[in-house]
């Protein structure tokens, strides 16, 4: 049995889709997830893609993926890399497939001249905080995360500015 990871492509939409539906449900937000293989097309693989994807496989078995897409660091002046969404399936998990992923995301990092990867986890997921800090990863304490969607966000659009 051996483990393998490779870039996404269209013909993974499918399974891309059935990956994030699993982590909607292990994160308890099915009802948020709207997401579709069309708005995935266009958004991984259309003519301007905004995020990317990486598969892992076990003996040929799609058994997680992470999804990441650049940001910029004003402060150190460089590329970082977001990683929006990292999922193993709960029967693959403690085989490794979640510390290659992480590894492979770090390694790009350090091709692409980033510097740093970071994500967000949510509070109660002691199993994933642990794991994050079990390979060196440091929680941002002052930190808090701030969200516009919807008809808040649609309505700041149209807000005239002064």
């Amino acid at each position: 049995m051996s483990l393998h990871l490779r870039p996404a492509t269209r013909n993974d939409l499918a399974t891309i889709l059935q990956l994030i539906r699993d982590l909607a449900v292990y994160e308890k937000l099915l009802d948020e997830c709207v997401s579709t293989e069309e708005l995935l097309d266009q958004h991984l693989f259309g003519e301007h893609p905004k995020a990317e994807v990486v598969l892992a496989e076990w003996d040929e078995e799609v058994v997680g993926f992470a999804l990441f897409f650049h940001t910029f660091s004003t402060f150190l002046g460089k590329p970082g890399i977001y990683l929006e969404d990292l999922f193993v399936k709960p029967e693959h998990r403690g085989k490794g497939a979640g510390k290659a992923l992480l590894v492979h995301l770090a390694r790009l990092a350090t091709l692409r001249g980033c510097g740093r990867v970071e994500w967000s986890v949510l509070d109660w997921n002691e199993p994933s905080i642990g794991f994050y800090e079990s390979l060196g990863a440091k929680r941002l304490g002052d930190w808090s995360k701030f969200r516009l969607t919807g008809a808040d966000l649609e309505s700041l659009a149209v807000e005239k500015q002064n």
